[in-house]
């Protein structure tokens, strides 16, 4: 049987980084084992679902490069299949008419609660062997209630949680199509997931208590039951559930925080996954390894450190091409950009050893293509009178040299010896003048990148 796996969010929102991971884990399954993964946008709840939320979960895919071999397929476009398959179950007896109104199934669910019982369908309209329903009324139209078996027990090897067991006992008879026709969201995964061949269904665990429904209904359609894998929930740093200030953002939100997708796919694949002490791996790598054996039932625990420590490694082992039109256009979303010398590649490749976020490194070059503002602090600290003297003997020197990091290294050396300063006396309120920061790399080769002109320009002011 070829593996298939999917991927079926619902478009009520953006992918946050739990629906990423899922997707992750079920793509490197399908990957792992030559199958195929669909994708299939979950779009019956109408009066949520937003055009804006397929884009944004689309988007996300694309960015995280996980690209899906069938799809997207959108449940409200497959509403004429959901009811042949209705009709099927209403003919065969495994679904019926419940003409049971609101107020009675309200009324139904007080008296239980006050009976301290579960709130639950009391099968007045399932049909029996021997049974008389109730004369079905005129002015109700019906909804569609699956007859959910009412002895034995659902069981299934979970691939991370293990062996579970609910009694049947314990669910009624669920709707499967709303009184205008509507199929439900159970009923809906349950047809899609059997017609398109789904062999492991990889989602939340927040799906367990759906999964003894659905596999009562695939016996009833006599399907071939897939194997489950539930994922545990991500906590936050702190070891509350993920929210929005500790991780549960939009996946594109992390582009836009400056990480690359490959440290997020990276960190992904860590979060409740391991193999053996590996930390860093592509996806390639990621696929070859990947099981559903090493993933832990326990809450994953987020951690923003190691991922931007991730971020930092993928950072100096990016492409330069590739880094420096990211850069560039965080450049210029800034209103700053590289339209001059020095050439960014030259500049990246001196500052993206100490990055690990892009919006950082964007903002530590930018200094490069704009005038630097100082702020007081520095200006006061370094840029002293006393220092002075040094400094415009050092501008007159680098004036006549050939530009060079080597050449720029010497001269500060010399002007250092003949004022009998440490170099940082010189080095420091040189930094401040040309990057606005009292933090750069080497100074001399950050001069040497900024051209002697520039370099020049910037110093003068300070000696007037």
């Amino acid at each position: 049987m070829t593996v298939c796996t999917r991927f079926a969010p619902s478009p009520t929102g953006f992918l946050h980084i739990g629906g990423a991971r899922t997707a992750l884990f079920s793509w490197a399954y399908a990957k792992k084992h030559g199958g195929k993964f669909i994708l299939r946008i979950e779009d019956t709840d109408v009066e949520r679902s937003t055009p804006a939320a397929v884009q944004a979960i689309m988007d996300g895919m694309h960015w995280l490069g996980l690209n899906y071999d069938e799809g997207p397929f959108y449940q409200m476009q497959r509403m004429e299949t959901y009811k042949k398959v209705l009709q099927t179950m209403l003919d065969a007896g495994t679904a019926y008419h419940c003409y049971s109104s609101k107020e009675e199934l309200e009324a139904l669910r007080e008296q239980q609660t006050l009976q301290g019982l579960k709130p639950r369908y009391d099968g007045k309209w399932r049909p029996e062997a021997g049974k008389t329903l109730p004369a079905i009324p005129k002015d109700i139209p019906p909804v569609v209630r699956f007859k959910n078996p009412q002895t034995g027990v659902v069981v299934w090897d979970d691939l991370v949680k293990g062996r579970i067991e609910i009694a049947n006992a314990e669910m009624d008879d669920l709707i499967i199509a709303r009184a205008d026709g509507t199929p439900t969201y159970n009923f809906c995964v349950v047809v899609d997931d059997f017609e398109m061949g789904i062999t492991q269904v990889i989602r939340g665990d927040d799906h367990v208590n759906n999964t003894p429904r659905q596999i009562n209904m695939l016996n009833a359609l006599g399907a071939t039951i897939p194997q489950y894998a539930h994922l545990s929930m991500i906590l936050g740093d702190d070891g509350q559930k993920l929210s929005k200030r500790h991780g549960a953002v939009s996946v594109m939100q992390y582009h836009d925080d400056g990480y690359l997708p490959e440290a997020v796919l990276n960190y992904l694949a860590r979060l409740g996954w391991s193999h053996g002490d590996a930390e860093i791996f592509n996806m390639q790598q990621f696929c070859e390894w990947f099981d559903l054996d090493h993933i832990t039932p326990s809450a994953a625990q987020f951690n923003t450190e190691k991922l931007n420590w991730l971020n930092g490694h993928y950072i100096k082992e990016a492409n330069m091409d590739v880094l420096a039109a990211d850069i560039t256009a965080r450049l210029q979303a800034n209103r700053t950009g590289p339209s001059r010398a020095p050439v960014l590649n030259d500049v990246l490749a001196l500052y993206r050893e100490r990055a690990n976020n892009l919006n950082q490194l964007a903002r530590d070059i930018a200094y490069f293509y704009t005038l630097p503002q100082a702020c007081a602090a520095d200006v006061e600290k370094h840029i002293t009178p006393e220092i002075m003297p040094a400094i415009q003997t050092l501008s007159e020197k680098l004036a006549n040299i050939n530009w060079t990091a080597e050449a720029i290294h010497h001269e500060i050396n010399a002007v250092v010896t003949q004022y009998e300063l440490k170099f940082p006396k010189v080095a420091m309120p040189l930094r401040v003048m040309l990057t606005g920061t009292a933090q750069s790399p080497s100074i001399d080769q950050v001069m040497a990148l900024l051209g002697q002109k520039e370099t020049l320009a910037r110093i003068l002011p300070n000696l007037a």
